[in-house]
Order: C-alpha cells, then sequence, then structure tokens
C-alpha cells in the first residue's frame, strides 16, 4: 500500500513538473494585448512566419545601422533599430541591435526598457553612461572607443555625450525582439491625455507653472 502512494506521489510530481514546463507563458512582445475573445482575427505576440523554403541570405542581413541617424531634435540624439522591416530574419530569436548617435552635448535621457537588459558599446567619441537601481543608488561611467556598459532590465538609464564639439556613436543590443522605450520626461508631461497637474505637482514638487512650462518645451 505504502509502495502505490509513493508511486502515485512521483507520478504526481512528475505531472505537476510537465505541466509547468507546457504551460509556462512566453515573455509579451508589447505593451498590452487586450483579449477579444469573439474577433476571428489573429495577433501574434511577434510576427508570422514565411514558409523556410522562402527563406533567403538577404532576410538575415541589413545595413539599417551604418549610416548616422538625424541628431537635429530637443535632445540632440538619434536611435535606429533593427526590427522585423529592416531584418526579417531576427523574428522570433529574442534580440535587437540600436545604433545610437549623441551630437555634441546630446543626451539619450532616463527611459527604460520594460522587456530586455541592454549592453552598449561606444564606437567613436565618449559617452557618460549610467543607471539607477530600485534603492535610488546611480552606477555610471565614461566610456570610450571599444569599452562597454549594462544596464539591467527595465531601470532608469541615461547616455550623455558631454563634449561640446565632437559627436559620439554607441551601438547597443537588447534581448528582446521588442525592448519597449520609454521616456521618462515625456511620458510623465507629454502623455495623452494628460496626468492630472495635482498628480505631477505632488511626484516632482512643482508648481503649474512648472508644468505649463515644461510641458511646452517638451510638445505636450
Amino acid at each position: 500500500m505504502a509502495t502505490n502512494s509513493s508511486l502515485f506521489l512521483c507520478f504526481f510530481l512528475l505531472l505537476l513538473c510537465f505541466v509547468n514546463l507546457c504551460c509556462c507563458d512566453p515573455d509579451p512582445l508589447q505593451d498590452y494585448c487586450v483579449a477579444n475573445p469573439k474577433s476571428s482575427s489573429m495577433f501574434f505576440n511577434g510576427v508570422a512566419c514565411i514558409n523556410p523554403n522562402f527563406a533567403t541570405t538577404a532576410h538575415f542581413t541589413t545595413s539599417a545601422l551604418s549610416k548616422p541617424g538625424n541628431t537635429r531634435n530637443l535632445f540632440g540624439f538619434s536611435v535606429t533599430a533593427t526590427n522585423t522591416d529592416n531584418l526579417p530574419g531576427l523574428n522570433t530569436l529574442g534580440l535587437t541591435l540600436a545604433r545610437i548617435d549623441l551630437q555634441a552635448q546630446g543626451v539619450v535621457p532616463l527611459h527604460s526598457h520594460p522587456r530586455a537588459s541592454e549592453i552598449t558599446i561606444c564606437l567613436g567619441g565618449h559617452i557618460v553612461v549610467g543607471f539607477v537601481d530600485t534603492s535610488n543608488r546611480v552606477f555610471s561611467k565614461k566610456i570610450g572607443g571599444g569599452e562597454s556598459f549594462v544596464f539591467p532590465k527595465g531601470l532608469l538609464h541615461f547616455m550623455y555625450n558631454d563634449d561640446s564639439k565632437n559627436s559620439a556613436v554607441a551601438v547597443s543590443g537588447l534581448n528582446s525582439q521588442n525592448p519597449g522605450a520609454q521616456l521618462t520626461a515625456l511620458a510623465a508631461f507629454a502623455s495623452k491625455p494628460d496626468i492630472p497637474p495635482q498628480v505631477l505637482k505632488k511626484s516632482f514638487q512643482i508648481t503649474d507653472c512648472d508644468i505649463a512650462r515644461i510641458r511646452r518645451s517638451l510638445g505636450g
């Protein structure tokens, strides 16, 4: 009797392990995916695949990162990323490459990637990089050509070219096909519809005039 009970327990534990392995949810590739059980359409967590017999070498190569981006904007930076449009072969591989161009004193402002960690290598110039952990501790370093820095998943981070004359360029790798990017300033002050001013005033300890000025500056 005891032997049967032991066998049943072992079988039950193995079954639980099997169910856990088979039913584990994949990581999301978008901010949200609202359920629509009545729809006959299908929206993939990613992009549908072509017939493998039709794949060519061209699907696995891109020149998208070969040219500098336009840094003539409020922050003085540009990000050019690989995606399934310019590099179809990366679909389902769980990675993204991005070129970051920074004009003199340009900044990639505080932002986060909710679905990816990031590693950056400086290719030209010098860049001040850093992130803030959940205890508000800052890890920052100035990196030059060939040096790398890693940003943990979901944490606020930044890049800044402190050179007043020369531009800088870097390449980043992120471990998600769609890492997402949320700039803190734009999320807070240029969201649509607006975040209630009472929330912003209390959160940042600022006035209504401050909020109006910042929104004008950011185009919010």
